[in-house]
């Protein structure tokens, strides 16, 4: 029997002209995020996302969808051949400087001193470097060195 899929309707933008926006209206709610964040760390099946997070099945179904249609996500059939799983594509992968700011940022923030908490390391185990933007000729920029110009 074939599957039947619903549409993902285009995003009903927050403020069209503003990246910032457009992103949060795609991937904006924790349950995304957290998805990706998964996705990222190995998971592949509706079964491994839904242990990993905790989230509803409705939800978590909504949310692959959703992450599947607007292209973070794809579907393939997995190496048994048996059932579907979710891995990320390109546009998936572009969203690891994203949790890794965010990740770092609760590192920083989300605990209390000396509170246990996870954090990134790299292949020889050694914590990932925060991330700090630069401009083009290295040094270092924050609210004060930038603004926002529109492009047209």
């Amino acid at each position: 029997m074939p599957r039947t899929t619903t549409r993902v309707p285009k995003p009903d933008w927050t403020d069209p002209d503003c990246p910032v926006a457009r992103t949060l209206d795609l991937v904006g709610d924790r349950w995304s995020l957290l998805v990706i964040r998964d996705a990222m760390d190995g998971a592949r099946s509706f079964t491994e996302f839904q242990r990993r997070t905790g989230i509803a099945r409705n939800i978590l179904t909504e949310r692959l969808r959703k992450l599947t249609a607007y292209g973070l996500l794809a579907q393939r059939t997995a190496p048994s051949g048996r059932r579907q799983e979710y891995v990320l594509t390109d546009a998936g992968r572009d969203l690891f400087p994203v949790i890794l700011t965010l990740r770092q940022w609760g590192e920083r923030h989300a605990f209390a001193p000396g509170e246990a908490h996870s954090t990134l390391v790299d292949e020889h185990g050694t914590p990932v470097p925060d991330i700090v933007p630069t401009s083009a000729d290295g040094n270092p920029l924050d609210t004060d060195t930038t603004h926002v110009q529109k492009i047209r």
